[in-house]
Order: C-alpha cells, then structure tokens, then sequence
C-alpha cells in the first residue's frame, strides 16, 4: 500500500472545496479615527523622545564640561554670525511700533508717551519674541541640517564607535551656546529697537525728545529688562534642544534632512508661542502680588 507524504510547511495549502486556496482575511479599511490616532501617537512619541533627549544632554552637561575648542566655533556661529540679522530686525521692529500707534496716541493728545509704550513693549514682549524667532530660522534650522547630514553620513554612528557620546560632543557646545548668546542677542536687538523708535517718533513724526525719553524714563524700569531676558532664557533651550533632537532623527536622504530643518523652526516657533504665554501669565501674576498698587502707563 502507498504510504502519503506527510505535508511540510513550506507546501501550498490544499485547495478548499471549490478548488481555490485560503485567502488571508482583509485588513480593516483605514478611517479617519485610525488616521488622528496615528497623529496622536506619533505627537506622544515626539514628546516623549524630546523628553529623553533633554534628559540625557543635561545630565551630560552636569557631568562633564565641554572644550573650549568645541565651544568656541559653536559661540562664533550663534552668537558672531547672528549679530548682522538680530540687529536690523531690533531696528525695525521699533521703528514700526513708532509708526502704528503715533496716530493713535496723537489723536488722544498723548504723543509724548509713546516712548514708554514703545519701549516697554519692546523690552517685555516683541524684542524677545522675535529676536528669539529669527534665531529659531537662522539657528535652529542650520543645527537641525548640519545634525541631520551628519546621521544621514553615519557619521554620528562613528562617533559612537570611536567611545565618544555624540550628545557630549555634539549637543551640548549648541546647548550652551544658544542658552548665552541668544538673551546676549535679545540685548542688542532691545537697544537697537529703542533706538529707530526714538528715531522715527522724534526726528520723522515731531514728538518732543524730551519727554520721550522723560516718560521712558520712568515707565521703563530694570525689572521689564530681567522679564524679556528671562523669557529669552526658555526660548533658547528649546530651540537648541528641539533643534538637535529633529537633526539627531531625520530620515535618510536630502528630503529627510530638508525636513528636519523644517520641523526644527516649525517645532521651535509652536514652543516659543507657548512659552511666552505662559511665562508671561505667570510673570504678571507674580507682579501683581509682588507690586499690587503699581501704576500704568497713561
């Protein structure tokens, strides 16, 4: 009697009763549900790596200080090359603020104190904010491609194999540069800002020079300077760790990299819209428990 082979794995599966083998079931056809549960996922991953990756490049900072060497270039890139571009932005900024709210003031017969509106304004709020957004696109974009080229060359890899932790190396001199020359930078922008405001508001539109700088004088007091710089403390951090966490994941390839540069400004700019509002609210409740019968501007 013939003996039957006993079926292997590795053979097809008999054919069924109509003679056509099983077909695997379906997958279940993707819903928008499915697809904001994706987005929502991948959110709560970034979160949780940024997280991780702030952790680890603290923890290496505190332990081991970085080298001149490898600080030095990282200062002259952010801090040196930034002056140029944070300068002009200062500048306008408060010669715009002089030209929008002078007909307003003017009409209510308080042209003269436009300086300290303008001043204040700028040294609390728009100076920081700006200047720390201009940053963002020329500092945080440039470290995210010059990070994301190097992991799309392996060259962070080799680092690694050499014994060397490429967050020591490589993120920690961005760190603490952007942490000491982006509020060095909101200074030179703050002083530019107040300088074309005074420009504009006394030499274009006819404000006495006196009382500008009277009134500024005493609305404009060192604790608005300390909130703007403050401010700018946060913003620095997160550009430069949003930054190299976006270069240190980009994708391979030149769209990978390109993307990464895109995520770091569109990331850091979300996360200095949000830490100004918070700072700022919390900043004013403080204040106002500290000085509760401070007086306005007008």
């Amino acid at each position: 009697m013939a003996v039957v082979p006993a079926s292997s794995p590795s053979m097809p599966s008999p054919p069924t009763e109509t003679g056509t083998a099983p077909q695997p079931p379906a997958a279940a056809p993707e819903t928008p549900v499915h697809r904001l549960g994706e987005q929502v996922f991948e959110v709560v991953s970034d979160i949780g790596g940024l997280a991780q990756f702030s952790a680890l490049t603290f923890s290496w900072m505190f332990r081991r200080a970085p080298r001149w060497a490898v600080l030095v270039p990282n200062f002259y890139a952010i801090g040196v090359s930034s002056v140029p571009v944070v300068a002009i932005t200062g500048t306008f900024i408060g010669m715009v603020l002089a030209v929008q709210t002078f007909s307003q003031f003017s009409a209510m017969g308080l042209a003269t104190r436009l300086g300290s509106v303008i001043n204040v304004s700028l040294l609390k709020e728009l100076g920081p904010v700006l200047a720390a957004t201009m940053l963002a696109g020329r500092v945080g974009s440039s470290m995210a491609a010059e990070l994301g080229t190097m992991r799309v060359t392996e060259q962070i890899d080799a680092l690694s194999a050499l014994g060397t932790n490429p967050i020591y190396y490589l993120v920690v001199p961005r760190f603490l540069a952007c942490f000491v020359m982006i509020p060095l930078l909101t200074l030179l922008a703050d002083f530019m800002g107040v300088i074309g405001g005074a420009v504009v508001c006394t030499k274009l539109l006819g404000v006495d020079s006196y009382h500008y700088w009277l009134h500024s004088r005493d609305y404009v007091e060192g604790l608005d300077i300390f909130a703007g710089i403050f401010k700018v403390l946060f913003f620095g951090a997160a550009i430069a760790l949003i930054a190299c966490h976006r270069g240190f994941h980009s994708r391979a390839g030149a769209e990978g990299v390109g993307r990464a540069a895109t995520e770091a400004f569109v990331y850091s700019f979300i996360a200095i819209l949000a830490l100004d509002f918070v700072i700022g609210y919390l900043w004013n409740r403080v204040y106002d428990m500290l000085f509760p019968h401070s007086t306005g501007f007008l």
